[in-house]
């Protein structure tokens, strides 16, 4: 068997979006478990729609996701260049091959008969199919507008054995002499593909299955220049809640979202595994775990549903078990104020922002609501009080303030909430905020006692 080499190959026209993430992952993974080869290649033959911003988001969204590739851009390999536009010449070299076998013509119909001809097909009511008018004219090179087609066997059929799908066949009847080299000298889709895949020894295709059509002419195409057909494993689509292919409307479908949204990446890839792969009723994943036990035989062939709920559910257990080290560090906070946060964020984004609001401002911002219900003439004694209790006792830790307070309480006949609310407001300016004695001892006694006073004087 030779080694395994798979490959993804966006097309720098967008953002990397959820369903293009999965088809990376899942060939990612397999190259990973199997000691094989990942190589990202840039399908940019869409002059008008591919930009170079497309292009870093992509290359952002593989790394921030953690899919080091192999071979591809900014990394190279044996087999560059990695972007379609700069193999133009590689292109008509294997044109010329497939020409020289007979399995392929030039073909310089113009545009204004091939549409007289789909106009005929129209009102005859039948899907129109290139008569193969130009298959035996052997129009030389250098043809003026002359584009090259494949030529498609006139009987027989294709079978694809697919991985995900099973057999699939298609009869050659289906299909016709399709172009694979405009006049321009750029190849369309599916022979690029094919000539990329040989070039670059791929042995694997898993790829959406929008491309199930395209296939048996690729199968053609290989079998043509001589070429080991690869496997094949198409995976299903990602739909909405509606059923519905999965798009804008329906939330952030970009990688690079996500993680402006405060996942974190270990989440997603955890969430899109399991959006079309399962184990047994796993749930949570490490990515160690998922290269083990990855395989095409628990792929789904019917396509999932996207669930922004469950991404969030499980963003949560990951931050839970995620290093407080290493989610002080994503979100530029402590490890001891992350302590306070991981049970119950949902994202780092919460962490971050709780961390902005509590602790770096001199004297918080206060809630209106929370001021008027806590901050009075009845509380004010009280808060005077805890305030002596602070400045007294902060250097005996948060455990034994914790203790004063609840002392104080109970010789006011209170209970601890009574005491504690209203210094939470004074301290943090709301009602709810992370555990109150740590949150003190963070913040540092002097800047406490700063905040108390300044709530103090709303009092007055």
């Amino acid at each position: 068997m030779p080694p395994v080499r798979v490959r993804f190959a966006p097309s720098p026209t967008g953002y990397l979006h959820i369903g293009g993430a999965r088809t990376a992952l899942f060939n990612w993974l397999w190259a990973r478990q199997q000691g094989g080869k990942f190589i990202l290649r840039i399908e940019d033959t869409d002059k008008d729609r591919s930009t170079q911003e497309s292009v870093q988001a992509i290359l952002d969204g593989m790394r921030w996701m953690g899919l080091d590739w192999d071979e591809g851009p900014e990394v190279g390999g044996p087999h560059p260049p990695y972007f379609q536009t700069q193999r133009l010449a590689t292109y008509d070299v294997y044109s010329e091959k497939l020409i020289a076998r007979g399995a392929a013509y030039r073909c310089d119909c113009s545009k204004e008969t091939l549409d007289a001809l789909r106009e005929i097909a129209k009102k005859e009511k039948r899907g129109f199919k290139y008569p193969g008018t130009c298959r035996d004219k052997h129009l030389p090179k250098g043809t003026p507008r002359a584009v090259v087609r494949f030529r498609m066997p006139d009987t027989g059929e294709t079978t694809l054995d697919d991985l995900v799908k099973g057999k699939i066949t298609t009869d050659h009847k289906e299909m016709q002499d399709e172009v694979i080299l405009r006049s321009d000298g750029v190849p369309l889709y599916n022979f690029g593909a094919v000539v990329d895949d040989i070039e670059m020894q791929i042995t694997m295709v898993a790829r959406g299955d929008d491309h199930v059509v395209n296939t048996p002419r690729q199968i053609l195409m290989y079998q043509a220049l001589e070429y080991p057909v690869p496997v094949f494993a198409h995976l299903p689509m990602i739909l909405g809640a509606d059923k519905q292919r999965l798009s804008k409307r329906h939330g952030a479908v970009s990688v690079l979202q996500y993680r402006d949204d405060g996942f974190l990446p270990g989440a997603l890839i955890n969430y899109l595994v399991r959006l079309g792969w399962s184990h047994g009723d796993d749930e949570i994943f490490t990515i160690k775990d998922l290269i083990a036990k990855f395989d095409w035989e628990h792929v789904g062939a019917t396509a999932g549903v996207f669930n922004p709920q469950k991404l969030e559910w499980l963003n949560q257990q990951w931050i839970k078990s995620t290093p407080p080290s290493e989610l002080a560090a994503i979100t530029g906070t402590s490890a001891e104020f992350v302590k306070l946060m991981q049970e119950r964020a949902k994202s780092t984004n919460e962490i971050r922002d709780a961390w902005n609001a509590y602790i770096v401002p001199d004297i918080p911002v206060y809630e209106e609501k929370a001021v008027a219900k806590n901050l009075t003439a009845e509380t004010r004694p009280l808060l005077v009080e805890a305030r002596g209790l602070i400045d007294a006792g902060f250097a005996k830790g948060s455990h034994e303030l914790e203790q004063s307070f609840r002392a104080l309480a109970e010789s006011r006949g209170l209970g601890l909430g009574k005491l504690a609310q209203p210094v939470r407001v004074a301290v943090t300016g709301t009602t709810v905020s992370p555990p109150l004695f740590e949150t003190i001892a963070l913040l540092g006694k002097e800047k406490t006692l700063t905040r108390i006073d300044a709530a103090l004087e709303k009092i007055k």
